[in-house]
């Protein structure tokens, strides 16, 4: 639905529902599930995103697994819905379980190339930018910083 609202009050309502969903988070403690892709360009720079909500950081694309998604599926969508890419050799990384916004949550990470330009859609995604992992766009969201270290020392599980 939000895909046909004007861009700028896509943002606005997007804002308020990132604040009712931290807070209900932190309430209910619901067990979550969401996807992380690290989308390299052909010159093996990661992609970084910056959300319309949220705090003003960089971080990883990805989002929410929907009820009775495959990760992979969701991977895909996600990367189709905010950033308008097709990925052809999406390869899982493994798991990671964390804590966002109080609430266990398991991120499945990917890795894929893009050939195509991504182009954020304005909605969630703001802005984009390619950028060494080792050197990535500076402020650097903390779940962003947690999950490229996990992936650079391999402490993700493997198994689903």
């Amino acid at each position: 639905m939000i895909e046909f609202l004007p861009r700028p009050l896509a943002r606005f309502g997007l804002r308020i529902a990132h604040r009712l969903r931290h807070r209900w988070r932190r309430l209910a403690k619901p067990q979550l599930r969401g996807v992380c892709v690290f989308l390299h360009d052909p010159q093996g720079r990661m992609l970084f995103v910056r959300h319309a909500y949220g705090p003003d950081v960089w971080t990883l694309p990805g989002g929410g697994i929907d009820r009775g998604e495959e990760p992979e599926a969701a991977a895909r969508r996600e990367m189709r819905e905010e950033l308008g890419v097709t990925l052809s050799d999406l390869r899982s990384a493994g798991t990671l379980d964390e804590t966002i916004s109080g609430a266990p949550h398991v991120a499945f990470l990917y890795t894929a190339t893009v050939d195509q330009v991504p182009e954020p859609d304005g909605r969630e995604i703001v802005e984009i930018r390619f950028a060494p992992a080792g050197d990535p766009p500076q402020p650097l969201g903390s779940i962003a910083e947690s999950r490229i270290a996990h992936l650079r020392s391999g402490e993700v599980r493997t198994t689903f």
